[in-house]
């Protein structure tokens, strides 16, 4: 359970109606099952040692009898079994029956929980039978234990410090108000829920859509078990739609109308990440609630679940292009604002050849686009020098003129040969003095352009670039608008690819792949035979884990360890784990030294959920020290 990991299980299990000792024997099947699987917690349906289709049965003495002998034969087969079960049953408390979840670990009833919520129109009348739960605690004796009895339970366990756990039971959650937000307020970081939702045309969207919304709006983990074959279908019929669901996706769901138990490993630390930067999420009302430590042992949680290599990119097609439109949108918009406002004249922009620039230049492009303004008023400046190859450079122009931009060539190799000359930098020195110097001189080009034309400068770095530093200190770093701040390496490329596959020109269109197909390079060291000797991936490693590493870093604040451990996962067959150790440790390094780049990089529009504003998602000293991060790296 390392890192905040666990396994977790939500069961519908086969039963008859009133027969509790057929339903027990199947419910303890389950438990086995799951604890064999390696699973913490396995939450079951409501009423489940009954059926929840008892109807008037239920004020028979010996069905509630036999569901209390049930409850003690899977107290007793728990007792060797790390796990925690919730097993839904019909409970008397002095002269009320209640409609409860029990709570069972290691050979003990841990809690009672009873449904707030009572049902009592449609199809349900369980006011005809129970009574509402109450929220405050008290402690009430059943099978021979103490045992807390209320709503406001949180069960705790010290081998996993993220979890706390508490439980509704089905019409709590279908409420204006649910138990699971007072829950959650007082830390809850999962949520149980025992449920008998009959199945209907169009429920199962609905409920679908319940439960992600909750845990999204709870940041948890929410557990819904359900009832399913074997109920009585006199006038319902139950599908056994199992979910777990975390912070609003779906971990696991079953196949409706077959009864089966699915797993899921669930991310606690993730949660408490996301609570802990929410300021709007605060915990309270902890004092009304009781608390109650279960026993778990503290082992290893395999990484059984999902890790996309691509963080910041959708896999499904469909919602990547609705993604890319709606980036591209945000980009152009932000843009459109800032031109407006200035009353520039002109938008003045280095291309390249690049992804990067070429992904600026479209954004500036439906930017005027949207200002009703004409293209021939963007200025696309390419700027030759020591290391630009013919392939960049046809396509700077091809793509320039496809767009009905204004297009300028001014070659630099002179001025900076000039530069060296009056600075005394060797020419044949290809030191970062040499590379520099040309990203110097093309800002000084672009920003005495838009001077001269009443325009500004829009900005063409990345946000991969600015995590590592990966610009020239008032070179390229530098501009009046920076449209691809917020947008990582990873998903530039998609966004290209996008506008390549939506526009109607030809030349356009195969401009944009063989950008697309060329090399990442700043292209500031000479060619080789014509090619591009400098590319970018070989100097600071794969974008695409550098991406990963910054979405985890920013996004949760994880660990090196965890870190490391995510990207295994998510890249095994790819690349091992020393290599990805190794760029990790290069990403932190960069990471810490280039935060002085980032604390004064210009206004640029925040598009998703990881950004590096100073102004906005990440305040950091420049001067902070990495040695905290560098021995957890070492360890590794």
């Amino acid at each position: 359970m390392r890192d905040g990991f666990i396994k977790l299980a939500a069961a519908t299990p086969d039963i008859r109606v009133a027969d509790t000792e057929y339903n027990t024997e199947n419910v303890i099947r389950m438990i086995q099952e799951a604890a064999g699987n390696g699973a913490k917690i396995i939450v079951f349906p409501e009423l489940c040692l009954t059926a929840y289709t008892c109807s008037d049965l239920f004020m028979q003495k010996p069905l509630l009898e036999g569901a209390l002998r049930g409850l003690e034969r899977i107290r007793t087969a728990s007792a060797e079994l790390d796990i925690t079960a919730l097993v839904g049953l019909p409970l008397s408390v002095g002269d009320m029956l209640y409609n409860c979840a029990a709570v069972v670990n290691r050979g003990h009833i841990k809690g009672m929980i009873p449904k707030r919520n009572i049902p009592n129109y449609n199809e349900f009348y369980e006011l005809r039978h129970f009574a509402e739960g109450p929220t405050e605690v008290r402690y009430i004796e059943v099978l021979g234990e103490k045992v807390p009895f209320g709503s406001n339970i949180l069960f705790t366990s010290a081998a996993v410090p993220e979890l706390r756990l508490a439980a509704e039971l089905c019409e709590d959650l279908w409420t204006v108000e649910p138990p699971s937000n007072s829950h959650a307020l007082a830390g809850a970081t999962v949520i149980a829920n025992l449920s008998a939702s009959d199945e209907l045309i169009s429920k199962a969207e609905y409920r679908e859509l319940l439960i992600k919304s909750q845990s999204a709006k709870l940041y948890s983990v929410y557990i819904y078990a359900d009832a399913g074959w074997g109920e009585s279908t006199t006038d319902l019929v139950f599908a056994g739609d199992n979910m777990i669901c975390e912070n609003g996706s779906i971990l696991a769901r079953s196949e409706r109308f077959n009864n089966s138990c699915v797993y899921a490993v669930a991310d606690l630390e993730r949660l408490t990440s996301e609570r802990r930067k929410t300021t709007t999420f605060r915990n309270s009302g902890t004092d009304a609630y009781t608390y109650v430590e279960l026993d778990m042992e503290r082992t290893e949680t395999p990484l059984e679940r999902y890790v996309d290599s691509k963080p910041f990119v959708p896999s499904d097609r469909q919602m990547r292009e609705a993604r890319s439109e709606e980036i591209l949108t945000i980009q152009s918009l932000g843009l459109a604002k800032r031109i407006d406002h200035a009353g520039a004249k002109t938008a003045v922009i280095g291309v390249s050849g690049g992804l990067d620039s070429t992904l600026a230049l479209l954004v500036t492009a439906r930017a005027f686009d949207r200002l009703g303004r004409d293209r021939s008023d963007i200025c696309a400046v390419t700027m030759p020098c020591f290391g630009t190859t013919s392939r960049t450079y046809n396509n700077a122009v091809k793509f320039a003129n496809s767009l009905g931009v204004t297009f300028k060539e001014i070659p630099i190799r002179d001025a900076v040969l000039l530069h060296f000359k009056d600075i005394g930098q060797d020419a044949d020195a290809y030191d970062v003095t040499f590379e520099n110097a040309q990203a110097r001189e093309r800002t000084q080009v672009l920003m005495d352009i838009a001077n001269k034309s009443g325009g500004i400068v829009v900005g063409t770095g990345d946000l991969s670039e600015m995590a590592l530093g990966w610009a020239t200190y008032n070179g390229d770093h530098m501009s009046m608008y920076a449209v691809n701040a917020g947008v990582p390496k990873t998903l530039i490329r998609y966004l290209v690819e996008y506008e390549a596959e939506r526009t109607d020109s030809d030349i356009l269109r195969e401009t944009l792949r063989d950008i697309l197909d060329t090399p990442v390079s700043p292209e500031l060291l000479p060619p080789k035979d014509g090619e591009i000797s400098q590319k970018t991936e070989s100097i600071v490693g794969p974008y695409e884990l550098h991406d990963f590493f910054l979405y985890y870093l920013l996004r949760y604040g994880f660990s090196p360890s965890k870190i490391l451990r995510l990207a295994a996962a998510a890249f095994e067959g790819e690349y091992d784990r020393e290599y990805i150790l190794g760029w990790l440790k290069n990403f932190y390094s960069r990471f810490f030294r280039q935060q002085f780049k980032r604390s004064c990089m210009p206004d640029a529009p925040k598009v998703g959920s990881v950004a590096l504003s100073p102004r906005g998602d990440w305040r950091m000293p420049s001067d902070a020290s990495l040695d905290l991060w560098k021995s957890e790296l070492e360890k590794l």
